[in-house]
């Protein structure tokens, strides 16, 4: 069991596996899905080279943060060291605005639920969906630990199956010779229409703000050192993976999509990877495709209601802070 900062007891109940699908999950959501959209409208086909920089740069951040685990694995994390080597204002301030990412982020998970759900039953209400979703990781929530990991493990397992499907079926069609309103599928696309930088310096700069907030959630490895069965062993190899995940799910991806549709020729505000899937030749019936859409938001959405009950277990020991910055 792990003792956190409020004395009460953890259950290490999540296994190698579960951190490693945890870890994956965490580094794969919306920003990529719905938003890489936005991002290759500003910087082309130069969005592949930002998610190597964000991505290489957190790897750095995550390797800091994996030694402090290593060096106490206890649940708070980031915000027990802020308190513990900076001082308690620091780790008030560092947990309150984790607690309010998380809530602006589940409400992005949530609302792209919806969205996705409509883009296949455009009839159907927004909220109708979200409110499924809401229910079902409440559900998720109460259970115990070791079921919440393997409920994370496998909708983990579902956005890996659908990126590197993606990238199977890509390639396929770039060979192939695909052709689709007038858009041959080919790797030429990358640098044909406007170069490798078509918008220039401006544009590769303005989508770093739009491709940073893919990576929320990859420090979710560090919010499951206090329940992991072996943390010693699991956070190590779940971290030092993150540039093999960048390069396979980010730059990977993308890279695939780019070849098979010019990146002028995608809609900003759709999601890219609905469009691939919608004119591959291995196209789902509509009924798995509002499934699979579904669930894949569920890893990311899970996520930010575990951050809130962790959240929850540090707000006594924040109250005490209030007080001192108070003083």
């Amino acid at each position: 069991m792990d003792q956190s900062p409020n004395g009460q007891e953890l259950s290490r109940g999540l296994k190698n596996r579960h951190i490693q699908l945890i870890a994956i999950g965490g580094a794969i959501g919306t920003g990529l899905f719905l938003g890489s959209g936005k991002s290759i409208h500003f910087a082309g086909p130069s969005i592949m080279l930002v998610y190597f920089v964000i991505g290489l740069a957190l790897f750095f951040m995550m390797r800091a943060l994996g030694e402090l685990l290593m060096y106490k694995p206890i649940t708070g994390s980031f915000t027990h060291f802020a308190e513990t080597f900076i001082g308690p204002w620091a780790g008030f301030i560092t947990g309150w605005t984790y607690w309010f990412c998380w809530i602006v982020t589940g409400i992005a998970e949530i609302t792209a639920v919806g969205m996705y759900v409509q883009f296949w039953v455009p009839e159907l209400p927004q909220w109708i969906p979200a409110l499924i979703c809401v229910a079902v990781l409440f559900l998720i929530n109460i259970a115990t630990v070791k079921a919440f990991g393997e409920m994370e493990f496998w909708f983990a397992i579902i956005k890996v199956v659908t990126i590197i499907a993606l990238i199977i079926i890509g390639i396929l069609l770039v060979f192939a010779g695909f052709q689709s309103h007038g858009a041959h599928a080919s790797f030429t696309n990358l640098w044909q229409h406007g170069g490798f930088f078509p918008n220039g310096s401006k544009g590769f700069l303005l989508a770093f703000e739009m491709a940073v907030f893919s990576f929320v959630g990859i420090e979710l490895v560090g919010v499951t050192a206090g329940e992991a069965e072996d943390p010693s062993k699991t956070l190590p190899k779940a971290i030092n993976q993150i540039p093999l995940r960048i390069l396979l799910f980010y730059v990977g991806a993308l890279f695939v999509i780019m070849s098979i549709y010019p990146w002028n020729r995608l809609n900003p505000d759709a999601s890219p990877f609905v469009r691939v899937f919608a004119i591959s030749v291995f196209r789902l019936q509509q009924a798995s495709s509002i499934l699979w859409c579904s669930l894949r938001r569920l890893p990311r959405a899970t996520a930010a209601f575990s951050v809130q009950a962790v959240c929850c277990i540090l707000l006594q020991k924040m109250e005490k802070h209030r007080k001192y910055l108070k003083s």
